[in-house]
């Protein structure tokens, strides 16, 4: 499958490639980057989760993006469209580097990946899952017009909003 190129302002959503995994990696092993999104990953679980974030379009027809600064060329994180094995909706979600933090990265990427649900996936109740904890996630989603739908337990015991972005 062809994976799309999107565009914002600031950003280029564009295919995974090869050379993108040492920057890739280094968010991976970064608790800071981590600590919302799951465990700390070594280079070989994070080869495994780059992989399959290629193999999510394929199986899916949709999935995340490399986010590639316009004016750098530097890929600085990962975002787009999750759709989880026995999970009813698509999820946008969002990882990012810490020195593209605060800078509204995740916002401009959440935008797009949505709007790219909306328009070509044909996706509706599209969701974000986020810790109670992650207060900056939660202004993104919220700025985005997304609002608390309930909150489960995941898999590891933790807590976990769900917010449901309007149709």
């Amino acid at each position: 499958m062809e994976i799309p190129t999107l565009t914002t302002a600031r950003l280029v959503l564009r295919p995974f490639r090869l050379a993108d995994f040492e920057s890739y990696a280094a968010m991976c092993a970064n608790p800071e980057v981590m600590r919302y999104i799951d465990d700390v990953q070594d280079r070989e679980s994070a080869f495994r989760s780059f992989c399959a974030s290629l193999g999510h379009w394929e199986v899916r027809g949709y999935g995340p993006w490399a986010l590639e600064e316009s004016a750098t060329g530097s890929v600085i994180g990962r975002a787009g469209l999750f759709h989880w094995e026995r999970f009813p909706s698509i999820e946008v979600g969002y990882l990012l580097e810490p020195s593209a933090w605060g800078k509204g990265y995740a916002t401009e990427a959440a935008e797009r990946s949505i709007r790219f649900a909306r328009e070509v996936v044909r996706a509706r109740g599209v969701v974000s899952l986020i810790q109670p904890e992650n207060t900056a996630s939660i202004r993104v989603v919220e700025k985005l017009g997304a609002k608390l739908e309930r909150e489960i337990v995941d898999r590891k015991l933790r807590r976990v909003l769900i917010y449901l972005f309007p149709d």
